[in-house]
């Protein structure tokens, strides 16, 4: 499992590909219409004679995309503010934090000296355990 970090990372990224997800389907799929009298609608691109991408959906299917891609960014925008919650310090002070890593400092020592101790009972228990495999006597 990743970090919190990493998480909310990948989650804003996931988040700027779904806005562009939903910019080319409004911009593929949207219905040719005159916004004003004067507009024309032109059937192909006259700089590259290729006709223009537009491949429109009917109405109540265009809006059921748009309403499926807009829960979809709400969905995410809900799981990027719960990891900003999440994320440690927030509901503490500079002060909390500092006493916070003194005592881990302090947890961290006593673990050391318990490592330390568990080796030498260990170098000790070989040195015992050698001796008496050397005292055995093939018969």
């Amino acid at each position: 499992m990743a970090d919190r970090l990493t998480q909310l990372q990948d989650a804003v990224d996931q988040l700027g590909t779904q806005f562009v997800a939903s910019i080319h389907f409004v911009n593929n799929r949207h219905d040719l219409q005159k916004l004003s009298q004067k507009d024309i609608i032109r059937e192909k691109d006259e700089t590259k004679q290729d006709p223009i991408e537009v491949n429109p959906l009917p109405p109540d299917e265009f809006k059921a995309g748009q309403r499926e891609l807009a829960q979809d960014l709400i969905l995410k925008e809900q799981q990027i503010e719960f990891l900003i919650s999440v994320l440690p310090g927030l509901e503490n002070s500079e002060k909390d934090q500092e006493e916070m890593i003194k005592q881990l400092e302090a947890d961290l020592k006593v673990a050391e000296e318990q490592r330390k101790q568990a080796l030498k009972d260990k170098a000790e228990i070989l040195t015992t355990l050698e001796g008496v495999i050397r005292q055995i006597i093939r018969p």
